[in-house]
């Protein structure tokens, strides 16, 4: 899911950059008012900055989101409660059926998505019930395919309304797979990767009758069978496991146990029985006047993420983190034969893709001890020159280089499975480019980088809120300030490029350019690594 992680925008937040500001350093060129953000912090008038009351809304709200994910301070709706709030959305506060489904089967397809990646988990199946439950099903077996998954619904008894033949229209027209009972298994272990239990709601009363008992029982044997496997299904139920008890739970102890199970609207009683490791909940449509009626406590929603998770995740072994990239073929043919040119290509699509900083880079450099060390810095500019990018002269960084000019560049681009290594000598670029560049900064990365004698040992914190405060003030009258000597850029001239593209089964795309001279030219060899 989408984590929360507590960074911190302010101007003394030197430790592990080469230049002052680290959190709103990709957004500098894009908005004065961001841009002027960290100019204006330490003024008199901190505490009325809208910017800083956003980050203290953001801190106290990932304080919340840590308290709140404890699933005992959580709320849970018992069966009438949840029946009353579905009245109260589809009455006076105007939400229709299909609205309400849509939303929930978002959330539903959103919560897989977070945890089992159609890299690994690509065939779902997606069991659907005759009422509203399974109407989530259908509905988040359709975002499932726009995720990229190959979902499969065994839909038995269908309800014969616009609505949900609306939703069938949908699959099919998708060319998603309809199965019928007779088509499963009883062994489903071998044919899918992810089973969703869509099939009974807050709603149902009674026992399952056929053919949901015997769908219920394939479900059960499932740890059985895993017993005896080193991969099976994993089972999401959708807001209430088929055949559990809306508000007890599990009675009997034999019945269905989803490896996840995802709350819609609230969590209800029955869900204090899961213990399956990933609960979430998703429906990100409660009102505050439901809120207030029922006096729930609900986590907050990260971002723009239609489902958050209820508990903390389970912890797993690192041996076992891997990733199954999925991505298309990087072929010589199509690269293009500079590789200055290839690398812009690349990153206008990190830029089009909407990745976070795509210019952050990983600089290694290596002193005359001839240990190696890295750090993160940003990339400020790039041409047939080479790379450029700005630091402290009296940086750790800026000593290595200068006992051994050379240095070697990694861009990571995670969404996109993508790496562009960079090697070459280094040297400072011109005192006017880098005096250029520095008067382009906001004014509170400009007395920062004065303020910050990086890579020194420093005896606290304070002491760099009292400087940067006596800087503020001394230019608060909108003077120049003046670059500091000890402040400027360097440039990398490329002599090797090496692009990397993530592929199925660690069979990796591997391109590497050679600066090769032809003719009294520079031209450049491409050649493939082996991954």
């Amino acid at each position: 899911m989408t984590c929360l992680f507590l960074t911190q925008p302010l101007p003394l937040a030197l430790s592990h950059c080469n230049h002052s500001f680290s959190i709103y350093k990709s957004c500098r060129s894009r908005s004065k008012t961001q841009s002027d953000f960290l100019g204006s912090i330490w003024s008199p008038t901190v505490c009325s900055s809208p910017t800083i009351r956003s980050f203290s809304s953001k801190l106290s709200e990932s304080i919340t989101t840590a308290r709140m994910q404890n699933p005992e301070s959580i709320s849970h709706l018992t069966q009438r409660e949840a029946a009353e709030v579905d009245e109260i959305l589809m009455g006076p506060l105007g939400f229709s059926v299909d609205q309400l489904m849509e939303l929930a089967g978002l959330s539903v397809a959103s919560s897989i998505a977070e945890v089992y990646k159609p890299g690994e988990y690509s065939r779902v199946l997606v069991i659907c019930g005759p009422g509203n439950n399974g109407g989530d099903g259908l509905v988040a077996a359709r975002h499932l395919h726009h995720f990229g998954y190959k979902p499969f619904v065994c839909y038995p008894k269908r309800t014969q309304k616009p609505l949900y033949n609306g939703l069938v229209t949908q699959l099919e027209s998708l060319s998603v797979p309809f199965l019928s009972v007779e088509d499963l298994h009883v062994d489903l272990s071998g044919d899918f990767d992810i089973l969703v239990d869509a099939m009974f709601g807050f709603s149902f009363h009674g026992s399952p009758r056929p053919p949901f008992d015997d769908l219920i029982q394939k479900l059960v044997q499932l740890h059985n069978y895993a017993q005896n496997r080193q991969k099976y299904p994993v089972i999401v139920s959708v807001d209430i496991p088929s055949g559990w008890h809306v508000e007890e739970g599990d009675v009997s102890g034999e019945g269905v146990k989803p490896d996840m199970l995802v709350s819609l609207t609230a969590p209800k009683l029955c869900a204090k029985k899961f213990t399956g490791p990933h609960h979430f909940l998703g429906g990100r449509f409660v009102p505050p006047s439901i809120v207030d009626k029922f006096k729930l406590h609900l986590p907050p929603y990260p971002g723009t993420s239609m489902c958050v998770r209820i508990g903390k995740p389970p912890q797993i072994d690192i041996s076992a983190l891997r990733q199954n990239y999925i991505s298309p073929e990087l072929l010589e043919e199509q690269v293009a034969a500079d590789p200055i040119d290839q690398f812009r290509k690349w990153f206008d699509d990190a830029l089009a893709a909407g990745l976070r900083e795509p210019n952050a880079m990983a600089l290694s450099t290596v002193g005359k001890d001839g240990k190696p060390s890295s750090r993160m810095v940003l990339l400020k500019g790039v041409d047939k020159d080479g790379f450029v990018w700005y630091t402290n002269y009296e940086s750790q960084k800026a000593r290595e280089l200068s006992e051994n000019p050379q240095a070697s560049l990694l861009f990571y681009w995670d969404g996109l499975n993508r790496q562009v290594r960079v090697e070459g000598p280094v040297q400072k670029v011109p005192e006017e480019e880098s005096e250029q560049y520095f008067h382009s900064r906001p004014q509170g990365s400009q007395i920062g980088a004065i303020a910050s004698k990086q890579s020194t040992i420093i005896p606290g914190r304070h002491i760099l809120h009292q400087t940067y405060k006596e800087l503020e003030e001394k230019y608060c009258d909108g003077s120049l300030i003046p670059k500091p000597k000890h402040w400027g850029g360097y440039r990398l001239k490329p002599k090797l490029f090496e692009f990397w593209q993530g592929q199925q089964s660690r069979l990796h795309d591997r391109l590497q350019y050679i600066p090769q001279e032809i003719d009294r030219k520079l031209v450049w060899k491409i050649v493939r690594l082996a991954p």
